[in-house]
């Protein structure tokens, strides 16, 4: 009897996860377009759109919420809270070689980016927990490092959260930006 129940258990579970992309007749649906698209950046910014190979020096996944006419940061997101730093799962950096961030070595390697903003600069955190959804699962204890940043004001608003890197003397900046706030944090590794 209790080989047949777990069958049967066993046969619904599968039923059940095929129903979760698959309609009535069958057919695969696919997810809608996420509202929050991800997006990738590199260092160098043309990593990826070379015809000749270029080794890149960092990169960053990260999930790019819109403004749609809503107050921002003190509101949307709230000061002195960790901020998954965009939207849907936690951002990600890779490093493809050693950095400094604020004079701190940071390995090679993948990481989370959080920040924690206020109204006159934020705290970016770089985390060894990776693959999270959103900042609900953070752990401090897996800080890498965090660094203060100060908040300065775009050209113009930016309707969805942006990031870019510069290049510097040092190596490159990466510049954040959403609303009217924007943020740059240092990163060094030309010696």
């Amino acid at each position: 009897m209790k080989k047949i129940y777990l069958l049967v258990l066993l046969l619904a579970s599968i039923g059940a996860v095929k129903a979760q992309n698959t309609s009535n007749d069958g057919t695969i649906v696919f997810p809608k377009v996420d509202t929050s698209p991800l997006d990738v950046i590199y260092y160098p910014l043309n990593t990826s759109k070379a015809k000749e190979a270029i080794a890149p020096v960092i990169r960053v996944l990260y999930s790019r919420p819109q403004k749609k006419g809503r107050e921002i940061f003190g509101v949307l997101e709230q000061f002195d809270k960790v901020w998954r730093l965009g939207a849907n799962e936690n951002t990600e950096i890779e490093f493809y070689k050693t950095v400094s961030v604020d004079g701190k070595k940071v390995k090679a390697g993948r990481y989370s980016m959080f920040a924690i903003p206020n109204k006159d600069k934020w705290t970016i955190i770089i985390n060894k927990q990776t693959d999270k959804w959103g900042a609900f699962t953070y752990d401090e204890k897996k800080d890498v490092l965090r660094v203060d940043i100060p908040v300065g004001k775009p050209e113009k608003t930016v309707d969805a959260f942006s990031m870019t890197f510069v290049e510097t003397a040092e190596g490159a900046n990466l510049v954040m930006a959403w609303d009217n706030t924007q943020t740059i944090l240092p990163i060094q590794f030309k010696k």
